[in-house]
C-alpha cells in the first residue's frame, strides 16, 4: 500500500538556480554516482523549458525529478503529431511510495493538454509503472548479434552490389549528411521521432554527457548518382583471442537507410570489416529485413526483444484523425474509451477511408470498449485488437468489432522508434 504523500514535500517546477541540484538528483535516481559533465548540464539547461522541469523537494532537497519537452511523432500516413515527451523520471529510494510521481505526472499531462499536444510519449525503464497513467507500449524493438563468419556474404566485398558506394566520413559531415538522410526517412517511418541539433551534437561527441564517451565511426551509403541514402554510426572494441586472433565487436549506435538497398549495403559493409567477428545491431524494428539480407539468416541471433516507445493519447478525436488508414472501401467503428484520470474518457465514432479520417464524440452505441492505454497500443498499428480481445483487455459490445478495428488500425510494417530519450 502506498504511503500518503506528506504535505511538507513540495512538487513544483524547478528554478534555474536549482537545475544543477536537480541534475544531481536525477543522476542519483538512475544510480549514477557522478552527475553529468558541467558542459552537458549547461547545454541542457540552455535548451530546456524550465516550466516543464519538475521536482519534489523535501526540506529544500530534491528527492524526485521529472521533465518533458516538445516532440514530433510520425504516425501512419506521415503526419508529425505534436506530443509531449517525458524523460528524467526518478524518485529517490528514500521517498518511494509517497505519490510523488503521480503528482508530477498529473501536472505534466494537464499542461500538455493545455498546450495542444495530442499525446505524451516516454521510454519506460520499468514495465509496470506507466499503465496506470494511461500509457501503453506502442512500438517494440529487437536487437540482433551477427556472427560475420556465418552470414554467407562475400568476405572480399568492396562495393555494394546495388551500385553506389560506402564512404567513411568525419563527425561534421556525419551530422550534415545524417540530418539530410533522417529528415527524408522520418515521414515514412511510423513511430519515428524528430532529431534536433542537440541529438547530433551528442551523437558526434560535440556535447558529451560524461567521460565514458567512445569515439564512433561514421559511414555513409551513396547511390550510383551520389545521393546520400543511408548512414551508420558504430563503435568497435579491441579484443584478441589467446591464439592472437582478432575477435572484435562492432556495435551499431544508429543505422538509417532510405531503401532496402541502402540498408543491405551498410550491413554488408559492417560484416566485411577486417577484424570484426561480431556485429551488435542496436535496437531495430522487430520485422526488420536484416536477417534475410544474409544467405544464412541464422548468423543473426536475437539478443534483445522488448517494448520501446510508450504512448498516452491526450486528445482522442484529434489523434485518430491525424493518422492514415488503409481501409479499402472505408470503415467505421464506435469506440468506448475508458480513462481512470478522466482526461480522455468518452465514446467516439471513427470513420476512415484512404482519403482521410473523421472522429468525433457520439451517442451511438459502443462497439469496442477499451482503456486509453490499449488504444495507445493500437494507435500506431503495432498491436492487434483481436489479440487484446483474447487477453481480456478489450471488450466487444458488438460481435466482430475487434476484427473491424484490426482492418482499420493495422499497418503493413510494424512501427519503429529508432531513438531513446
Amino acid at each position: 500500500m502506498s504511503t500518503p504523500a506528506r504535505s511538507d514535500i513540495e512538487v513544483r517546477t524547478v528554478a534555474e538556480s536549482e537545475f544543477v541540484a536537480w541534475m544531481k538528483a536525477m543522476s542519483t535516481g538512475f544510480l549514477k554516482a557522478a552527475p553529468p559533465s558541467e558542459d552537458y548540464t549547461r547545454d541542457l539547461m540552455a535548451h530546456t523549458d524550465l516550466g516543464r522541469v519538475r521536482g519534489a523537494f523535501d526540506g529544500g532537497r530534491c528527492v524526485a525529478t521529472f521533465r518533458s519537452f516538445a516532440q514530433e511523432l510520425t504516425v501512419p500516413g506521415g503526419a508529425a503529431l505534436p506530443v509531449s515527451a517525458v524523460s528524467a523520471v526518478t524518485v529517490a529510494p528514500t521517498h518511494r511510495r509517497r505519490g510523488l510521481l503521480s503528482r508530477m505526472m498529473a501536472a505534466d499531462l494537464a499542461g500538455a493538454r493545455e498546450r495542444g499536444e495530442l499525446a505524451s510519449t516516454l521510454i519506460a525503464a520499468e514495465y509496470p509503472i506507466y499503465g496506470r497513467y494511461g500509457y501503453g507500449p506502442a512500438t517494440w524493438l529487437t536487437e540482433w548479434e551477427i556472427d560475420t563468419a556465418r552470414t554467407g556474404l562475400d568476405p572480399h566485398w568492396s562495393r555494394p552490389e546495388c551500385g553506389g558506394r560506402v564512404d567513411l566520413v568525419d563527425p561534421a559531415d556525419a551530422a550534415k549528411l545524417g540530418t539530410e538522410v533522417f529528415e527524408r526517412f522520418r515521414p515514412f517511418q511510423p513511430g519515428a521521432i524528430n532529431r534536433d541539433r542537440r541529438w547530433w551534437d551528442r551523437a558526434t561527441g560535440v556535447n558529451r554527457r560524461d567521460a565514458s564517451w567512445t569515439e564512433p565511426f561514421f559511414a555513409v551509403y551513396r547511390t550510383a548518382d551520389g545521393d546520400p541514402a543511408g548512414i551508420v554510426t558504430y563503435t568497435a572494441d579491441e579484443r584478441w583471442s589467446d591464439a592472437k586472433l582478432p575477435e572484435n565487436t562492432a556495435t551499431v549506435r544508429s543505422l538509417i537507410g532510405l531503401t532496402p538497398q541502402a540498408d543491405r549495403a551498410l550491413w554488408h559493409y559492417l560484416c566485411s570489416i577486417d577484424w570484426i567477428r561480431t556485429v551488435r545491431t542496436g535496437y531495430r524494428a522487430p520485422d526488420d529485413l536484416l536477417p534475410l539480407f544474409f544467405p544464412n539468416p541464422r548468423a543473426a541471433r536475437i539478443v534483445t526483444h522488448s517494448d520501446s516507445l510508450w504512448l498516452r493519447l491526450l486528445d482522442v478525436a484529434a489523434a485518430l484523425e491525424a493518422r492514415a488508414y488503409d481501409a479499402e472501401g472505408g470503415g467505421n467503428i464506435v469506440l468506448e474509451v475508458e480513462d481512470a484520470t478522466g482526461l480522455t474518457a468518452g465514446r467516439f465514432l471513427l470513420e476512415a477511408d484512404r482519403s482521410g479520417a473523421r472522429c468525433a464524440p457520439t451517442t451511438r452505441e459502443a462497439e469496442l470498449v477499451l482503456d486509453v492505454r490499449e488504444l495507445a497500443s493500437l494507435y500506431l498499428g503495432d498491436e492487434s485488437a483481436s489479440r487484446l480481445l483474447g487477453l481480456g483487455r478489450v471488450t466487444e459490445a458488438r460481435a466482430g468489432a475487434a476484427l473491424r478495428a484490426d482492418a482499420l488500425f493495422r499497418t503493413a510494417r510494424r512501427p519503429w522508434c529508432p531513438d531513446m530519450f
